[in-house]
């Protein structure tokens, strides 16, 4: 069955990528397969000078005062993104970002009219403890119901030369779709030109937050290929 797929590209803590505004640039808007590029903050205006969909990758709930470095939700919106990362599982581990914190994230953002991105996922110890699904569970009863993108990363399989198997990521997404019915499904772990067709492929993944294959064009041109070949 034709998919009409999102394909988020988070840079994370590094520069646009050479030729992200050419003309022929992989991270422009397209008609068949939703394509946004999550900057740094540094970059969120040359990209939305570019024609590109983008989006921010952290945003305070907050949405003024006396926060040294931090940028609001409302400032993204009035920038000219779309949308915002919240729960990044680097935010979780790096800067103990709490479910409770990603919920008034979440909340923010839909607030001032961002499109949130939230992110759930566990870790290697919770998966071997058999406590995927109970972590996965919490993090979504905490997120309001607006949420309408849902990113899973399985914090194991990001980095570490571990790969999900499509087994595991269906029978995840499978149970988000349970909690989740009406939520667009993304899969955030370590997907690359190379496997993107087996895991774009599957029933209940919508699309994918990609992270190191998205700072090479060639690359994310591949993934986005095979995103509008599943269309």
């Amino acid at each position: 069955m034709p998919k009409h797929l999102l394909i988020a590209a988070n840079w994370k803590m590094n520069p646009a990528p050479a030729g992200f505004d050419t003309p022929d640039s992989p991270y422009r808007p397209r008609t068949d397969v939703d394509v946004v590029v999550f900057p740094t903050f540094l970059d969120l205006e040359k990209c939305i000078g570019a024609g590109l969909v983008t989006g921010g990758q952290w945003g305070d709930p907050k949405p003024s005062g006396a926060a040294t470095g931090d940028i609001s939700m409302a400032m993204l919106k009035d920038m000219g993104c779309s949308s915002v990362l919240c729960g990044h599982s680097e935010r979780r581990k790096y800067h103990h970002e709490d479910n409770a914190f990603v919920a008034e994230q979440v909340q923010a953002a839909l607030d001032v009219g961002l499109m949130p991105i939230a992110c759930i996922g566990e870790t290697e110890e919770e998966r071997s403890a058999g406590k995927e699904k109970e972590i996965v569970q919490r993090q979504l009863s905490a997120l309001p119901d607006g949420v309408t993108v849902i990113a899973y990363e399985p914090v194991w399989a990001i980095g570490t030369g571990k790969n999900a198997t499509p087994e595991q990521v269906e029978n995840m997404h499978a149970f988000i779709r349970t909690l989740r019915p009406s939520a667009r499904l993304l899969y955030g772990g370590s997907l690359n030109e190379k496997n993107a067709q087996e895991l774009l492929a599957l029933r209940d993944v919508d699309g994918a937050l990609v992270g190191g294959a998205s700072l090479k064009a060639a690359s994310f041109r591949g993934i986005i290929g095979v995103a509008g070949d599943l269309c």
